[in-house]
Order: C-alpha cells, then structure tokens, then sequence
C-alpha cells in the first residue's frame, strides 16, 4: 500500500510538470519508478501514461505547433530507433542510472551557462534522432528537445506544443518497438490504469499553473527539475 501511494504521487506531481512544461513526465517519472519497478516496467509505464497526456493535450496546443520543426524532428527519430532498442535490450539497471543522470547533468550545465546556438537543419534532425535513441532505450526524449529548445531560445508555447506533438509520435513508435523486442505484462498495463486518475488531476492543475508561469521562472523550474534529478540518479547509481 505504502508503494503504491508514493507511486500516484509520483505520477501526479510529474503528470503536473508534463502539462506545464511540456517536458516533465518522463524526466520525473522515469528515475523514481526506478525505485517501484524493474528498468522495462518503469519505461512502458512512462511511454503508456505519456502517450495518454499527449492525446488529451494535443487538441489544445495544435495551434502552437511548429509543424515544419516536427517533421524533421520525426524524420531524425525514426533513424535513431534501431540504436536506442539495442540499447534498451543490452543495457543493465546500474549503468541505465548512470547514463541518465550524466545525461542530465550536462543537460543542466548547459542551460546555466546560457549555450545559444542558432536552429539548423541538420540540427533539427540530430536532435530528433537523438530523441529517438533515448525514447525507446530509456523512455526520456525530453531533455535533448528541453536544451535544443532552450538554446534557440523559443518560446514556452511553441516549446510545450511542438514537444507534446513529438512525443505523440516517438511514444507510439517506441512502445510497438519495445513491445516486439521484448514482450510486456500485466503488471504494466494494470500499473498504468491504476495511474490514470492522478494522470488527468495533474493534467488539471498543470494547465492552471502554466497560465501563470512566465518564462524566467520556467527557466529556473527546469534548472532544478533536471539538476535535481541528475544529482539524485548519480548517487544512486554509485552507492547501488
């Protein structure tokens, strides 16, 4: 029982962040399941409850999306896949926490330096085909879209759209692929609809928050959602 409420709560607080930022389930989500669920559970749990927000979203933030972005971002993920499920069938608990806490890190370093760099095409698609990789090895396609975003300096509209649209896409390529690669359970499925309920609460007080959060607090939020959460997973993974 004791697991199961520290489970919705970590479903609520990061169906929360994904609704006012765009980017927070999976970087919220993934690491703490970590802690409830074996790595494949925690990552088909992340990508079903993801594809759920993105659907209820999608209608909302359609008008902010920028659909010549996302093609190219798509065209980069789907090359990125085969790497990222050779991945997500190699690779073991204690170095699947370490990759992402150093991915994170330098995500974070990154954002505090201030990089700036101008949108390119070729970046477009290295970017999504980064995105694609981490989608399907580790359920996270947030934090290369969070700092390629932050770099360009776009806005949090058109960064909370174009992210929610993406993820619409990669989610469902990457669930069918992990589900032909290795199969799920029960446990999964009945795990996510237990969840289902704290996902649309969350999704509630998030599109209330983020009428209300302008962009140098959303800046800030995301220094310590993704530093936070490194810092967590590096410990972690060293002391495990």
């Amino acid at each position: 029982m004791e697991n199961f409420f520290i489970y919705i709560c970590i479903i609520l607080v990061a169906s929360i962040l994904q609704t006012s930022t765009g980017f927070g389930f999976s970087i919220m989500a993934t690491p703490f399941l970590l802690l409830l669920f074996a790595p494949s559970e925690a990552i088909q749990i992340n990508i079903i409850l993801s594809l759920i927000i993105s659907l209820s979203l999608i209608m909302k933030v359609k008008k902010n999306i920028d659909t010549y972005l996302l093609k190219k971002l798509v065209l980069g993920s789907i090359m990125g896949l085969p790497l990222g499920g050779l991945i997500y069938i190699t690779v073991d608990i204690k170095t699947f926490k370490l990759l992402i806490s150093i991915i994170l890190l330098l995500l974070t370093l990154m954002l505090i330096v201030n990089v700036r760099f101008k949108s390119t095409t070729a970046r477009d698609y290295i970017v999504g085909g980064i995105s694609g990789v981490l989608t399907i090895s580790i359920g996270m396609p947030g934090p290369p879209l969070l700092i390629y975003f932050a770099g360009t300096n776009t806005g949090k509209e058109k960064t909370r759209a174009t992210t929610l649209a993406f993820f619409l896409f990669i989610y469902l390529i990457s669930l069918l692929s992990q589900l032909f690669l290795t199969g799920t359970d029960m446990l999964i499925w009945r795990s996510s609809l237990y969840a289902i309920p704290a996902v649309f609460i969350g999704l509630i007080i998030g599109q209330i928050l983020f009428k209300y959060l302008n962009q140098q607090v959303f800046k800030i939020f995301t220094y310590i959602l993704l530093g936070g959460t490194g810092i967590y997973l590096l410990i972690d993974s060293i002391l495990s």
